[in-house]
């Protein structure tokens, strides 16, 4: 069980990027996914979450209202679309899911980030000012 991210780059303070998060071998259809993202020499933080079904969402106060989370069952495939980007959202990218919980209103927790799996190679991206 492993996810991929991919879609980083390198924009300007203000800019969007859309970053994809697909399955290899089994289906994301039935399983909450969440978005993380990472600093060297930093600890990992959870971003942004989707339960299975996508009808809910969750994020992280820090992106609260900038970023969205959303996925296409026919393409097996999860989004993070994000808007007004700041310096301060450089980092590495990464997906993963919680097969064990539908819901995940914890993503903002560190204690919850056991839960999840399928952490592949994560996706840079780097905002300048």
């Amino acid at each position: 069980v492993q996810l991929q991210a991919s879609g980083g780059g390198s924009v300007q303070d203000g800019g969007s990027l859309t970053l994809s998060c697909v399955a290899s071998g089994f289906t994301l259809d039935y399983r909450t996914v969440g978005w993380f993202r990472q600093v060297p020499g930093e600890e990992r933080e959870g971003v942004a979450c989707i339960t299975k079904s996508g009808g809910r969402t969750y994020y992280s106060p820090s992106v609260k209202g900038r970023f969205t989370v959303s996925r296409d069952a026919g393409k097996n495939t999860v989004y993070l679309q994000m808007n007004s980007l700041i310096p301060e959202d450089t980092a590495v990218y990464y997906c993963a899911t919680d097969p064990g919980h539908t819901a995940c209103p914890y993503i903002s927790d560190p204690a919850s980030y056991i839960w999840f799996s399928g952490w592949g190679q994560g996706t840079l991206v780097t905002v300048s000012s």
